[in-house]
């Protein structure tokens, strides 16, 4: 979250209301139970799950930043976010677009789907999180993590979207 609740509370209108929005228009899209499509790979489904989980997500950022706008109206008056951290943010979203950037343009293709999200969510972990742990911990958190989300989005991908990764 960041340190203004109020910009908080606006994204998270809007993140609803986009996400709303998505859920809404996919139900719209044709289903084509008429040609004998199964009814997991009708091409509103995917967009309409996505949907769903952003205006979640949405709805939970707007609660958590009622939350923060009460405390901050009870304690001192919030600090505004200063140069350094602005920097940081910057920095963070740089190594983000790079690490998306590789996984898509170079891991992915030349590795099985799997092995290339795995190294992903590993690098994003570890990258993310260094000076927070212990570098064994975080290692092992960061494998564990890698593992499961690899797995977790093979398997939905091929078993219920019915999607064949590279």
């Amino acid at each position: 979250m960041s340190e203004t609740p109020r910009a908080d509370f606006w994204f998270s209108v809007a993140i609803t209301v986009l996400g709303l929005g998505v859920v809404a228009e996919s139900l719209r899209m044709p289903r084509l139970e008429n040609l004998g499509v199964h009814p997991m790979s009708a091409p509103g489904l995917t967009p309409g799950l996505i949907g769903f989980v952003l205006a979640g997500l949405g709805v939970a950022l707007f609660l958590r930043s009622l939350r923060a706008r009460t405390a901050a109206t009870s304690a001192a008056a919030p600090r505004e976010a200063g140069a350094g951290e602005a920097a940081t943010g910057g920095r963070r979203l740089l190594i983000s677009l790079v690490l998306c950037l590789i996984y898509a343009m170079v891991l992915l293709g030349q590795l099985p789907f799997w092995l290339a999200t795995a190294l992903f969510v590993f690098a994003f972990v570890l990258i993310f999180t260094w000076q927070r742990r212990k570098a064994a911990q975080l290692a092992a958190t960061a494998a564990v993590l890698a593992i499961v989300v690899a797995a977790a989005v093979t398997l939905l991908f091929e078993q219920v979207f019915l999607v064949r990764l590279p």
